[in-house]
């Protein structure tokens, strides 16, 4: 077992190791209080083990049901993002991309909190 590149093995006191359908495995360690790896770690550490999930194919799939036209007039119709500044319509699109990504298709939410 390693901490930040430091073999902690030795000082390990106690570890659990759960796994839920769907996400990856998480482990947590202790280590003994009499632990050589002062000032490497000190408590509880919440490790993940394995890859996290690869958003592209989600992505990719999700962009591949937007129709072009309606993305489209939905934009030109943004008048919270439609304000001369560099770029507008594509702010616009990618607005409304991250709402109808979230399952917003209400009012738009103004950017920069405006």
């Amino acid at each position: 077992m390693e901490i930040d590149g430091h073999d902690v093995s030795r000082d390990l006191s106690a570890y659990s190791l759960a796994h839920r359908a769907g996400n990856v495995p998480q482990m947590v360690i202790e280590l003994s209080p009499r632990s050589t790896a002062t000032g490497v770690f000190e408590g509880l550490a919440h490790v993940v083990i394995g890859d996290p999930p690869n958003p592209g194919p989600a992505a990719a799939a999700f962009l591949s049901a937007i129709s072009p036209a309606e993305l489209e007039k939905a934009a030109l119709d943004r008048h919270d993002l439609m304000d001369g500044r560099p770029h507008e319509l594509t702010r616009a699109m990618l607005a409304l991309l991250r709402e109808w990504a979230l399952g917003q298709w209400g009012e738009p939410e103004p950017e920069d909190g405006q």
